[in-house]
């Protein structure tokens, strides 16, 4: 079983910047789509980005598009989400998963997940 443990949260003000980073325990990284998810306080957990196995393709949700970067480093089996021009709406818990699938944005589809770090973006 993949553990994924997510770091790089914390409390910044808007406009500001934070890098979430997502290591892997696995020797299944290079064979997984790797995703971000945010849940906010009182709604559902909603999909952020995503980087595919293989070619690296990425997408994103039109919430962050422009503002969010997602990467992958191979070497460290981490993932990383660089968020840029923060909003006091991107404040929520940010999960990172994992998927077999080339591209998915749909939880359904993600077979292990971190714990979470929280973001939080003050006005």
């Amino acid at each position: 079983q993949v553990q994924l443990v997510e770091s790089g949260g914390g409390l910044v003000q808007a406009g500001g910047s934070l890098r979430l980073s997502c290591a892997s325990s696995g020797r299944t990284f290079s064979s997984d789509t790797m995703g971000w998810f945010r849940q906010a306080p009182g709604k559902e957990r909603q999909f952020v980005a995503l980087i595919s196995r293989t070619v690296g393709s990425t997408a994103y949700a039109d919430s962050v598009k422009g503002r969010f970067t997602i990467s992958r480093d191979s070497a460290k089996n981490t993932v990383y989400l660089q968020m840029n021009t923060l909003k006091p709406e991107d404040t929520a818990v940010y999960y990172c998963a994992a998927t077999r699938r080339m591209i998915s944005a749909a939880e359904r589809d993600y077979y292990s997940w971190g714990q979470g770090t929280q973001v939080t973006v003050s006005s």
